[in-house]
């Protein structure tokens, strides 16, 4: 599918442990024509949570990528894990985003995951926006849930559509006047939001009292309203329940119509010798991309995966890695869907793809192919410091070098860990940010790479 700039959308999908994010995940994809049918969490068929341990599981211990593309529209989703013990890659994960959509449980309301995803959304200026999930099975508590949602997040979290028929459709509220939903007239509404998104833009705020909302074109009132997301000024609100479908079309709508893309968001923080520089979204410029995703796929070897912020990367092109003077050569381009890998033949500003096979990629790397952009760097992410230690040694001697290498592509794919070794005491220390970090980390050791450690 050909596409330009102007038709991504660059959403993560972050929340609490059990608000529903992986299942609508798969309700996008399927929805979208990305597959035929959502998967199961409890079958262990889903697109995005497809390592053994966490089918297990039944919950993400990592993020995973999946695309939409219809009508001119290419959606890059990314599902982060819910648990505060894999923050790691959830946080790498707003790096290659435009907006985060904090995913809600309608049951069970704001909890702990919604307010600090909340808050590195708005410290990272990304653009943010809430999806109450699960609409149906809590009808009765949606009008509660908002006015919680205003409270604790502001006044500008105002709903863009709204449940009705006890949660088992939604009614548009930003672009209609008429009707009526389960939380009241949509008129009232409707009128909430356009007060909020016009009197951002005093040319548009002018208009519109001069001339009411006739005076405003729909390109004025989209622009309007994309300024107010990357200002913080708008949290829109939106329903779905994932399980029936009800709201997941008009989630995809609202991506495509009103969600900025990679030209409309607030510019990545780059900077160049300690000051702010702009990288443009510009596909005939240099390339600038940041790896935010390292896995050591077993099949396929180190995937790279990296978010293009400018210029355009080709299969066979040559790309520098941070400041180093020799080249690689881009053998492989891939687009990620799950655990799937389909081959493409470039990556244009916006685009989300991987490369396989190069050892010298690291996590936070800066891929870009003219030594102008040296000493380029995205400024760091706020992670959480891992603080829970656990000293191991292989449990069989002789196996202390497979210990040490499953160590090191352990912690590049999970920013949350940190591996130390004592010379004097001769004792090797891993940290983590939970006992629950730990743990999958030591099953991790001894299923992927065959090692039993003590």
């Amino acid at each position: 599918m050909s596409y330009s700039t102007a038709h991504i959308r660059n959403v993560a999908l972050a929340g609490h442990p059990g608000a529903g994010k992986t299942t609508l995940f798969e309700a996008l994809l399927q929805a979208g024509g990305a597959i035929p049918a959502a998967g199961s969490l409890e079958r262990g068929t889903t697109v995005s949570d497809f390592d053994p341990m966490e089918k297990a599981r039944g919950h993400s211990l990592n993020t995973a990528l999946a695309c939409v593309d219809r009508d001119g529209l290419h959606l890059n989703l990314i599902d982060t894990p819910g648990y505060a013990d894999f923050r790691g890659p959830t946080l790498s994960a707003f790096s290659a985003v435009e907006t985060v959509a904090i995913v809600v449980n309608a049951g069970a309301g704001i909890e702990y995951g919604t307010r600090r995803m909340m808050e590195h959304a708005r410290a990272r200026n990304l653009c943010r926006i809430i999806v109450v999930n699960r609409i149906d099975a809590e009808p009765g508590k949606l009008a509660a849930l908002v006015d919680e949602l205003r409270d604790a997040f502001g006044p500008e979290c105002l709903p863009v559509n709204l449940p009705a028929d006890g949660g088992r459709r939604v009614v548009d509220c930003f672009w209609t006047t008429q009707g009526d939903s389960d939380l009241g007239p949509v008129s009232l509404a409707h009128q909430r939001i356009i007060d909020q998104v016009v009197e951002i833009n005093e040319q548009v705020m002018e208009r519109y009292l001069e001339d009411g909302e006739q005076g405003l074109s729909g390109a004025a009132l989209h622009d309007a309203f994309e300024q107010c997301l990357r200002e913080g000024h708008l949290v829109p609100v939106c329903f779905t329940s994932a399980r029936t479908g009800a709201g997941v079309a008009e989630l995809l709508a609202l991506a495509e119509k009103l969600l900025p893309n990679p030209a409309e968001g607030n510019p990545p923080p780059f900077e160049k010798n300690g000051q702010p520089i702009l990288a443009m979204p510009d596909a005939k410029a240099h390339v600038i991309a940041d790896v935010f995703k390292i896995v050591n796929d077993p099949f396929v070897g180190k995937l790279s995966v990296f978010r293009v912020f400018q210029g355009t990367v080709r299969r066979d092109s040559q790309l520098f890695i941070d400041d180093g003077r020799k080249p690689f050569r881009v053998g492989h381009l891939f687009r990620l869907q799950g655990k799937d890998h389909a081959e493409v033949d470039r990556a244009i500003p916006g685009d989300i793809v991987a490369v396989a096979k190069v050892e010298d990629i690291h996590f936070d790397a800066v891929l870009h192919d003219s030594h102008d952009e040296d000493d380029i760097r995205l400024r760091p992410l706020d992670f959480p410091r891992p603080m829970f230690g656990l000293a191991i040694e292989a449990a069989t001697r002789g196996q202390e070098q497979k210990l040490a290498t499953a160590l090191h592509k352990l912690a590049e794919e999970d920013p949350g860990y940190a591996v130390e070794h004592d010379g004097e005491l001769n004792e090797t220390v891993v940290r983590g940010l939970g006992e629950l970090h730990l743990r999958v980390l030591v099953e991790r050791i001894k299923d992927r790479y065959g090692v039993d450690v003590v």
